[in-house]
């Protein structure tokens, strides 16, 4: 399988990733693990990435988009992969979708987490506070998830057109939501 999870932060992405990528023995892919690695491992691509980091910028598309496709054509990816944090634009959707079609593949699902704004809040608070950041205040909360739903509505317009977007509540017992997505890709836990 193939596979775009998205949803905002707090949604529980990263929890559901991880297991979704065990259960069906494919990687986890996460665009913030590729850089940590590339960076670590010190690649043209890293380097490349650092010097924009480093500065405070964004890195271009065009660092991001080589660092997955490099990704993606690793041959643990060959039986499928779970993507977490990529595409974020809609530039991005169509260099996935090249980057697929190559080896001719397409994503066959896409989950969106969807969660109730004020729960969110409420436990990205209380992570905030059981961490010690300071700074995540219920006002930045809310603007990241502003951000959030701003940045990735023109995402899912696409992927809802394709028929491949399934939205899935994010909120409840993780063992819940994680047999609400198995469910709608029709996999046994």
């Amino acid at each position: 399988m193939r596979l775009l999870i998205m949803g905002p932060p707090g949604a529980g992405k990263g929890t559901q990733a991880a297991f979704i990528a065990r259960s069906l023995g494919i990687p986890h892919i996460s665009t913030g693990d590729i850089f940590r690695a590339n960076v670590t491992q010190g690649t043209q691509l890293g380097i490349e990435a650092s010097r924009y980091m480093d500065a405070g910028e964004y890195v271009p598309d065009s660092v991001t988009n080589a660092m997955v496709r490099d990704r993606l054509s690793q041959d643990d990816c060959n039986p499928g992969f779970l993507l977490d944090g990529y595409p974020r634009t809609p530039e991005q959707v169509g260099e996935l979708d090249a980057i697929l079609h190559s080896d001719g593949h397409n994503l066959d699902t896409v989950i969106e987490l969807t969660v109730e704004i004020d729960a969110v809040v409420a436990r990205l608070v209380k992570r905030a506070q059981e961490q010690g950041r300071a700074d995540d205040t219920e006002d930045v909360i809310r603007r990241r998830l502003e951000l959030y739903a701003d940045q990735t509505a023109p995402l899912l317009a696409i992927y809802r057109s394709r028929g491949i977007l399934v939205q899935i509540d994010g909120l409840g017992d993780i063992n819940d939501v994680t047999g609400r997505i198995f469910a709608v890709l029709g996999v046994e836990l």
